[in-house]
């Protein structure tokens, strides 16, 4: 069953807040999205569910292989949808809006044709920071 917006949305935040700690939780998450303390544990056990996310004794969540997975694919669109859009000349609170919406529901196949369009173009593009 394909994961909805808002489970890649989260995947997609604890893969982010990850990045820089490794001892996330779930109010780190919620204040991260605006979101209330029990909107944020019904998710969280919903991903558990679907094997996609754990929860340590210490009460840090922590990805599955198969949550990372998704996380990352979803925060490598986010990303570089934001800097094409910014490369057109889109500012950037716009810029990231609006590549967060489409990220969820652009195919892969049309993702992967844009990206192998910009890395034909310019390589050094797609690095991410």
């Amino acid at each position: 069953m394909p994961l909805q917006e808002s489970g890649e949305m989260y995947l997609e935040t604890i893969y982010v807040l990850s990045l820089t700690s490794d001892s996330v939780r779930g109010i780190d998450i919620g204040d991260h999205l605006g979101y209330s303390k029990p909107s944020v544990s019904r998710a969280l056990g919903l991903l558990k569910e679907k094997g996609l996310v754990t929860k340590t004794e210490e009460g840090y969540i922590r990805l599955t292989n198969d949550g990372e997975r998704i996380a990352k694919r979803i925060y490598e669109r986010h990303t570089l949808l934001t800097k094409l859009f910014i490369s057109l000349g889109v500012d950037e609170k716009t810029a990231t809006d609006d590549a967060c919406r489409i990220e969820h529901y652009i195919s892969d196949k049309t993702f992967n044709a844009v990206k192998n369009c910009i890395e034909k173009k310019n390589p050094s593009f797609l690095r991410l920071p």
